[in-house]
């Protein structure tokens, strides 16, 4: 094999690999928010646990709409005060301002970034498109609690305010959702 072809060969090593490290970088990194609570990263849990602490934080609720979105998306609560590990439910309203059908999903985050470890969605409007018909308006409920070991965490155990914050963002509909909505007539 010549010089010329080994080199090649190498070049095109070098780029195909840095395409797969590119590719594995988006859920690689998805993933490790998820396990860690990186960078405000909220956890997904399926129930509240069975220890509930007399210990209480106040978590704040905040809302923002990209401004590709005409919706007015808002807390239905400004701050609740919850004790540690105590299943709680809290509302968001979104109002479409807009004259055609919108389809939205929300990303999240939680504040101080430390606290994501430990604070879990048991339900959330946040995991499945929410799709709004002109001047609709729904209320939107999340299911959540604080983890009791975030008091054993010493990096997190201070935190006893957290805000938890969602960005509507504009997507296209899933095909499913598109053939469950019923057919309009044009004639």
């Amino acid at each position: 094999m010549s010089r010329n072809s080994r080199t090649v060969l190498g070049l095109v090593a070098v780029v195909l690999t840095m395409g797969a490290l590119s590719w594995a970088a988006v859920p690689f990194y998805n993933w490790f928010c998820k396990v860690t609570g990186f960078a405000g990263t909220t956890q997904v849990s399926k129930e509240a646990p069975d220890q509930v602490l007399e210990e209480i934080v106040r978590v704040r609720f905040d809302a923002n709409v990209d401004k590709d979105v005409p919706w007015t998306f808002r807390p239905m609560q400004k701050k609740m005060e919850v004790r540690i590990g105590e299943d709680s439910m809290a509302y968001y309203e979104a109002i479409n301002n807009s004259d055609e059908t919108i389809t939205g999903t929300a990303s999240y985050n939680v504040a101080p970034d430390v606290a994501g470890y430990y604070f879990s969605k048991i339900a959330c409007f946040c995991f499945t498109e929410q799709t709004l018909k002109p001047g609709e308006r729904v209320e939107m409920p999340i299911n959540f609690y604080v983890d009791p070991d975030l008091l054993a965490d010493g990096d997190a155990s201070w935190v006893r305010d957290i805000t938890l914050s969602y960005t509507f963002h504009r997507t296209e509909p899933k095909q499913a959702a598109l053939d469950a909505q019923p057919a309009s007539n044009v004639n």
